[in-house]
């Protein structure tokens, strides 16, 4: 039996050990689980020079921008640098038709020209800390799921107020292999980030949605901010009195440039990803719930860039909103194709059948073990209509009709003026003033109504009848069945479609506001959908989910046990993560092969002129036709412009600096291929590639585009491979 054993524990090594290049690994174990792998790889630092606590390292210059994306450090005036698409909210609250930074960028010549951003922050992980011991000391292996939450939740407060940190610091605790584990951080958090300068969008997202995910790739995709602090040097709240922080550590800036073979490392805040789902998972969320999204964004985003294209007043005021659609859901068409050309889930299902035989020569994990897969078959199974259903309605409510998303934002200060009365909302109120002046400032009714159209178009057809709302059904045959009829009485009547209007009797009336509000055609019309929603779908779905994830802690910990000799990295849950690999192109097949980097000459040969995904601007075009690029060419004289990794990210990875051997920044990492889209739930070293911007880029335009030549002198230049 022993082996039999270990022939099974060699085949499932072989199936599903991590590759180098895959994995999102926790700084503080870099020591103990990946330093000599890496040095191997060609790292020139130490695992101290990457995370430490005693001292300034790497980490120090990295920060969770906005909570959302990932920002670094690159001067010791706090300079951050991070993607264009993460700074894009900002850029776009900045521009209106007389100042027009979407389309001309914006360059801060001094420090009091940087722009503020109310509401955006920065977060910096002073130290990181394994509290698991602590959490397990309370947990028993009988407890049923909601009494094991109840008392998670309990010590984590505990363990929270217990541990060492200054005042102005925070700590949150995160669990990790699906509660097996829990870590600390400690952060730091910068509430004064101001805009320092942005390329036009005809660089920094050049080539637009038909790009995105696609190599090979041409998009400066970077902006760059300014984090303040308070006089004393501690995170304050924004004042004219503030000045530039002086962090821990800042990234030295390579000008050697980068060969195919170099080290990358990838330092950030990645944001979710399922690397251990069972087959039945990956194929339901891949063939099942997958098309069902991408079907309903196929409709949205039609009408979104059509009106873009034909209204330069939209094309500001939806490009936001376009870009974040639209990358899910070429996203998750990447991702079938990915699974299909790899064919993941059949290799999926080899690993469970290696994982039964490994158990079955082991009496005593045989007996802790062998309902996991099934139970897993019969809760997904279950939870399939319920899922599907949902996220029509997600989709249609939360994710595509903007007065529908509008609604339920509306409902939770409804519902404390409908409690407490208008006085228990006085605090509340200025809050909600500037999210509404905000919101129709970049709000369109036209082009919302014609996607509320085809949305219940689909709703109706689509859902199954027992998930469909009775009181959206009455209303569309109180249309005569016409769907654009209802939708015309409902955007027509609301007074929500009327933001100035709105506006003002909230801002003299507010108990008025919320009188009429409760009335309203279009919040009558989403309660009563999302009502009936939560009772059918929504609440069984979560019921159900909730056994699949104890289902899931269960099985993470059963790998783990069987496979006590695989190094295991935790999925991504937007903590900071370090992944590694190196510049490399790659073939899905022998006529599809791809060079890991691009150029200059590459964006003149995709330039059209006037078209808003490929134009370029003038003055760009006369610097490549003078050939005056100054020392930012490679070795054979061209601009170099994106490169390609093997290093595992995801969303939220966005903005995360490439940073060589010796420590320095070399590029700036913002999206991946399209084949490697699957890597959020199946990583393959043959096409997982990431895609970064050249850091020689980003200093060509910052010195010889933009003249802000200041910004890289305030940068520390150099030449390590020299």
């Amino acid at each position: 039996m022993r082996s039999f054993l270990l022939t099974s524990l060699m085949v499932i090594t072989l199936s599903i050990t991590s590759f180098a290049g895959e994995g999102m690994w926790l700084p503080l174990l870099l020591g103990q689980l990946n330093e000599s792998e890496m040095q191997a790889m060609g790292m020139k630092m130490t695992a101290e020079d990457i995370y430490s606590v005693n001292q300034g390292s790497l980490k120090d210059a990295i920060v969770h921008f906005g909570g959302f994306c990932t920002g670094e450090v690159i001067s010791s005036q706090g300079l951050l640098l991070t993607n264009h698409h993460c700074g894009f909210g900002q850029i776009q609250s900045h521009s209106s038709l007389e100042n027009n930074y979407l389309e001309d960028g914006f360059w801060a010549m001094t420090k009091e020209q940087e722009l503020p951003n109310p509401g955006l922050y920065v977060t910096f992980i002073v130290r990181i800390e394994d509290v698991t011991e602590r959490v397990n000391s309370v947990l028993k292996p009988e407890m049923a799921p909601k009494e094991r939450q109840s008392a998670t939740d309990k010590i984590l407060e505990d363990i929270k107020s217990s541990l060492t940190k200054e005042e102005y610091q925070d700590v949150s605790i995160r669990p990790f292999f699906n509660g097996n584990q829990y870590f600390a951080f400690i952060t730091e958090t910068y509430n004064d980030v101001r805009l320092v300068g942005t390329p036009p969008s005809s660089i920094g997202k050049f080539g637009a949605d038909t790009d995105n995910w696609e190599w090979p790739r041409h998009t400066g995709d970077f902006s760059m901010f300014r984090i303040y602090a308070g006089p004393d040097g501690k995170p304050a709240e924004y004042s004219e009195d503030n000045v530039p922080m002086k962090p821990r550590h800042y990234l030295p800036v390579s000008m050697d440039g980068v060969e195919e073979g170099d080290f990358t490392l990838i330092f950030g805040f990645p944001g979710r990803t399922n690397e251990y789902l069972p087959a039945v998972a990956m194929d339901q969320m891949v063939n099942k719930l997958s098309p069902v999204r991408i079907r309903l964004r196929d409709r949205s985003l039609a009408i979104l860039d059509q009106a873009m294209r034909d209204n330069p007043e939209a094309r500001i005021q939806y490009a936001a909103k376009q870009a974040s659609i639209a990358n899910g859901w070429k996203k998750w068409k990447g991702e079938r194709l990915g699974i299909e050309a790899t064919d993941a889930i059949e290799k999926r299902l080899q690993m469970e059948q290696d994982f039964i035989a490994a158990i079955k020569a082991d009496e005593d994990l045989h007996e802790a073990h062998k309902n996991l897969l099934p139970e897993f078959d019969y809760l997904y199974n279950k939870i399939e209509p319920l899922a599907i259903s949902r996220d029509y309605v997600i989709e249609i409510v939360y994710r595509n009709v903007e007065l529908f998303r509008l609604t339920t934002t509306l409902k939770r200060y409804l519902n404390i003026y409908k409690n407490n009365g208008i006085d228990a909302l006085e605090e509340r109120l200025p809050g909600l003033q500037s999210y509404l002046e905000e919101f129709y400032k970049n709000y369109n009714p036209k082009i919302d109504q014609k996607i509320g159209k085809v949305m219940m178009e689909v709703y109706h057809k689509s859902v199954v009848p027992i998930h469909q709302a009775p009181y959206a059904k009455d209303q569309l045959e109180f249309a005569s069945g016409d769907v654009e009829l209802l939708m015309n009485k409902i955007f027509g009547n609301s007074f929500l479609t009327k933001g100035d209007f709105m506006l003002e009797i909230l801002s003299e009336y507010p108990a008025k506001f919320f009188e009429q509000l409760e009335g309203d055609y279009a919040y009558q019309y989403i309660n009563e959908l999302l009502s009936f929603s939560e009772e059918t779908i929504f609440n069984p779905y979560n019921e159900v989910n909730e056994q699949i994830q104890d289902a899931q802690r269960r099985y993470m910990a059963a790998l783990m046990e069987v496979f006590p000799d695989r190094r295991f990295y935790p999925d991504a849950n937007s903590t900071m993560r370090v992944t590694y690999g190196q510049v490399d192109g790659y073939s899905v097949s022998e006529d599809e092969t791809y060079e890991f980097a691009t150029d200059l000459d590459g964006v003149i040969e995709k330039y059209v002129p006037g078209d808003y995904e490929f134009d370029v601007p003038a003055k760009l075009r006369k610097l490549y036709e003078d050939k005056d690029f100054g020392e930012y060419t490679n070795d054979e004289g061209r601009v170099p412009v994106c490169f390609l990794g093997s290093n595992h990210t995801t969303g939220g990875n966005s903005g995360s600096p490439a940073i060589d051997a010796h420590g320095n920044l070399i590029g700036l990492n913002f999206d991946r291929t399209w084949h490697g889209t699957m890597s959020d739930i199946n990583y393959d070293p043959e096409i997982c590639r990431n895609i970064m911007v050249d850091v020689k880029y980003i200093l060509f335009i910052v010195d010889k585009f933009a003249g802000a030549g200041h910004l890289v002198e305030e940068m520390t230049l150099v030449h390590p491979k020299q």
